[in-house]
């Protein structure tokens, strides 16, 4: 299967980044089978680390990470991290992937959406508390709303529609970010929040309604691409291998307030959508479709900290990356 290894990745390259430290340790990922969730799994795991991957599969999926099963450091939990976590033994790190990510999805479980960044939250780091171990959230650009401010410092508050059909994801997010800090400044408890901005690459559903998928599954169908509203709306988006990277570099420094984590190469959706046919080979146009409710204006990571504080910054450009994505897209669309 296309992107199920980290084959070109360097195991000099590992160690230099100082990921050795991960050998041994044992990581509980919650969310852990869905897209961004299971490139973190596969990164651990081959980092040398024991993995415990929850996920009650209503976005992730167990084919993120078959080719995991077979790896005596690895076991795959179906379960609701909304419910009380115990797990056995010595826990080292807690990452909270689990969450609905796409609009399609937390559209459709808006309820599940807020309980799973609010409860699921709080029993991660009960969890974590419970074992001393080292608690991540994965937050998001999300929690800036549509900003008034670009690119968007972790300094900005946001511009953010709380009772808007968005709002269940951007408030979950931030009242995630505001128990994990609470937990921190209570317990002691060792925190990381990184802020995600747009990620794509391979392990996409086809199907889960943001640009990336919508538009190659458009392309390869020969279809036009669905832009919404005219498309001049800004995205930076940030290959997964990437992300990844600055996300466990996160983990195993210091830092405790929020970190953005993105590609600051900022396109708009119309640019995104004609290198997307260009990487393609088709060329079958653009659709202009209604723009969604609180869709924000423009989304631009200030990656200045993470540069300073982690020594990280993204280094795969936006078309290198398409390219990297294509064959996955390929194998699903057929």
């Amino acid at each position: 299967m296309v992107g199920q290894t980290l084959s070109e990745f360097d195991r000099f390259a590992l160690r230099a980044a100082g990921f050795d430290r991960l050998e041994d340790m044992h990581a509980v990922v919650m969310g852990g089978a869905g897209f961004l969730g299971s490139h973190i799994c596969t990164w651990l795991v081959d980092c040398g680390a024991r993995v415990t991957c929850l996920d009650n599969l209503i976005t992730g999926r167990p084919d993120n990470v078959a080719h995991l099963l077979d790896r005596k450091s690895f076991r795959l939990i179906d379960y609701d991290v909304t419910d009380f976590i115990h797990v056995a033994g010595r826990v080292d790190y807690v990452l909270n992937f689990a969450s609905p990510a796409s609009p399609v999805d937390y559209l459709k479980w808006p309820i599940h959406t807020l309980k799973v960044g609010a409860f699921g939250t709080h029993k991660g780091l009960g969890l974590a508390l419970e074992k001393g171990a080292v608690f991540l959230l994965a937050s998001t650009s999300e929690v800036y709303g549509d900003p008034k401010v670009n690119p968007q410092p972790e300094s900005y508050w946001g511009n953010v529609n709380p009772i808007g059909p968005r709002g269940v994801y951007d408030e979950a997010k931030r009242f995630a970010e505001a128990m994990t800090l609470a937990y921190h400044r209570e317990h002691g408890l060792a925190t990381r929040i990184v802020r995600i901005f747009n990620t794509y690459g391979p392990r996409m559903r086809v199907n889960d309604g943001r640009a990336v998928p919508a538009f190659f599954k458009a392309a390869l169908e020969n279809r036009p691409l669905p832009v919404h509203g005219d498309g001049l709306q800004t995205r930076s988006l940030c290959y997964v291998d990437d992300e990844v990277e600055g996300i466990l570099r996160l983990l195993l420094s210091d830092e405790t307030h929020p970190v953005n984590i993105g590609n600051p190469e900022e396109v708009t959706v119309l640019e995104l959508a004609e290198t997307i046919q260009e990487v393609v080979g088709n060329y079958p146009g653009i659709e202009f479709i209604h723009r969604p409710t609180d869709d924000p204006t423009v989304r631009w990571p200030d990656v200045t900290r993470a540069e300073e504080i982690l020594g990280w910054k993204a280094q795969i450009p936006l078309r290198e990356g398409l390219e990297r994505t294509l064959p996955w897209f390929r194998q699903l669309v057929g």
